[in-house]
């Protein structure tokens, strides 16, 4: 029965047995009911939404290792990096901007991390304690709508990987002609690509994140070789002294300053994305101290992988005469086939697990928490390749809408106070005293006011005001906002760190006295992972059956303000 009750319960196959005439009956998509220490009933929780209980804390330090480097090598890595180039930056201004940029990246990951792995919930519910019950899911459909976004644009990369590597076998793909209107903003054999990516990607985001892993595993093994050996043809075309390192900055002054600047923050606002939601992860982690890994190998994995894209972008720009900084761009110059397959072979898979791990389950996470009646993670990430993959039609963004593409670049001036607020929260205000099961409860101590904790509203207020100019400007160019727009140049750092001081300040000054407790109530607790199935069901069935109060159960203080 505890097997039963912890366990995956909603197979691909479960809706094979719903009759046609009650697939239109909103009852007939229910998750089944499962009984919960956390939420009242599954209008606020399901078994993705719980805390992680201990035979699925599965991720070790090797995990982590493997999955960073499967994130770092992939297409959007490579083209920051690259273009740093483009913009007059020379590799001695790029390689030392980059390296602090992941260095910095890997401090609020690891703590938001930790949290993860102390808590054991994922981000969707842990906001809930700093942003307040209701508040909170202002930051997650904000996160889940960006990830859904950029699922779609991936998936379209990953479209063009398919393109190079059919091209690689038969070149006629080249030739084919095109049925498709040109109002359309993609071509028939654009279309059959994207086609064929989208049905070979959607098998992995039925996995879950216990088994995704495998992925990572195998792409963190295969991709860095396929990288090494695009960076040793490189130095065989044009040695080092010829391209690499005699290269100089085109910029001069300020502009320089502010170019090494705005390429700082293309690197960070990368992947401090994941400081917000890193928990959805670290929550699977076998104990707290394996996930720690992290803060060596983002810097290490990051720069690595950056100097590959530096170093083959500066051999393209002497071969073919300009910044190739898209990787596939610079893959489709080649006359070799069977160089240009394995290649792209290499990107596609690096698009999956990027795309698997930074969108669909990030979105996922955040469906879950809307409707977690209906929605689990699997069913979520359906949604997220349904909507993110086909109605966001990303063909269409990527020809016209180069200004939401802007936003989408822009949107770290929210991540930023995000992390902020989730960080000061937890590490200085609350002190690592939280109450996991409140978290769970609507009239909970993480109510606040109304379910919005106003600090953390009037510190995005504040926080991201300064900074709109500058997204404004960088959507449309012919808005003039005066020098403040460069302010959006270090948007990240500038919300991270105001947010931090604002929400502590006003936390400090107007403290929530109800959400403090005296020591952390954690998962654990309510049901420890020692504890026999027998043992652990009867707690929890006296809970639910209101035979027992939730304070004795623990041994600690209620939820009541």
């Amino acid at each position: 029965m505890c097997r039963d009750r912890l366990s995956q319960i909603s197979s691909p196959l479960a809706l094979m047995t719903i009759s046609p005439k009650q697939w239109l009956k909103l009852s007939s998509w229910e998750l089944e009911l499962e009984n919960t220490a956390f939420a009242t009933d599954n209008r606020w929780s399901n078994h993705d939404m719980d805390p992680t209980p201990l035979h699925l804390r599965t991720w070790s330090s090797w995990s982590y290792v493997s999955y960073w480097f499967s994130d770092a090598s992939n297409i959007a890595v490579w083209e920051v990096a690259s273009s740093m180039l483009a913009i007059g930056l020379s590799w001695r201004q790029a390689l030392p901007a980059i390296v602090v940029a992941y260095c910095i990246t890997a401090v609020p990951i690891l703590l938001t991390g930790t949290i993860g792995t102390r808590l054991r919930v994922p981000f969707s519910v842990l906001s809930r304690s700093s942003f307040g019950f209701w508040f909170s899911y202002f930051p997650v459909i904000t996160r889940g709508i960006i990830a859904m976004s950029w699922f779609g644009i991936q998936t379209y990369n990953g479209s063009e990987c398919i393109y190079q590597m059919l091209k690689a076998i038969w070149p006629s793909v080249a030739h084919v002609p095109n049925h498709i209107p040109a109002s359309s903003n993609t071509t028939s054999v654009g279309m059959m690509c994207y086609v064929l990516y989208w049905l070979l990607q959607f098998p992995f985001m039925l996995l879950s994140p216990q088994k995704i892993r495998y992925l990572f595993m195998a792409k963190g093994v295969i991709v860095p070789f396929a990288w090494l050996a695009m960076v040793i043809w490189a130095f065989i075309k044009v040695p080092p002294s010829v391209g690499l390192f005699a290269q100089h900055a085109t910029v001069q002054g300020s502009d320089l300053s502010w170019a090494w600047l705005t390429a700082l923050n293309s690197a960070l606002s990368l992947y401090c994305g994941y400081a917000v939601n890193i928990a959805d992860f670290t929550r699977y982690a076998t104990h707290e101290r394996a996930q720690y890994s992290q803060a060596i190998i983002i810097p290490v994995a990051f720069t690595l992988c950056s100097f590959a894209g530096l170093a083959v972008t500066s051999a393209g720009i002497v071969l073919y005469g300009s910044a190739l900084w898209d990787p596939l761009q610079l893959i489709n110059q080649w006359d070799n086939r069977a160089a240009a397959f394995f290649a792209s072979f290499a990107f596609l898979l690096t698009t999956i697990g990027t795309n698997i791990s930074a969108n669909a389950l990030v979105a996922a996470n955040d469906l879950t928490v809307c409707l977690p009646k209906y929605i689990n993670i699997r069913r979520g990430q359906v949604i997220c390749a349904l909507v993110g993959g086909w109605a966001f039609c990303p063909w269409e963004v990527l020809a016209k809408a180069s200004g939401f593409l802007s936003f989408l670049s822009g949107y770290t001036i929210f991540i930023g106070p995000f992390v902020g607020i989730m960080i000061a929260d937890y590490w200085l205000i609350h002190r690592g005293q939280i109450d996991v099961p409140a978290m769970y409860q609507v009239d909970g101590r993480y109510r606040y006011t109304y379910g919005v904790n106003w600090r953390a509203l009037a510190t995005l207020v504040i926080c991201i005001a300064p900074a709109m100019p500058g997204l404004v400007h960088s959507i449309d160019p012919s808005i003039n906002v005066g020098g403040i727009h460069n302010l959006f140049a270090i948007g990240w750092i500038f919300g991270f760190w105001s947010a931090f001081i604002v929400y502590s300040v006003l936390s400090t000054l107007f403290p929530a006295r109800g959400t403090y407790v005296e020591r952390a109530v954690l998962p654990d607790d309510v049901i420890p992972p020692s504890a026999s199935c027998d043992s652990r069901d009867e707690d929890v069935e006296k809970f639910d059956k209101g035979n027992v109060t939730l304070e004795t159960v623990l041994g600690h203080r209620g939820f009541q303000e």
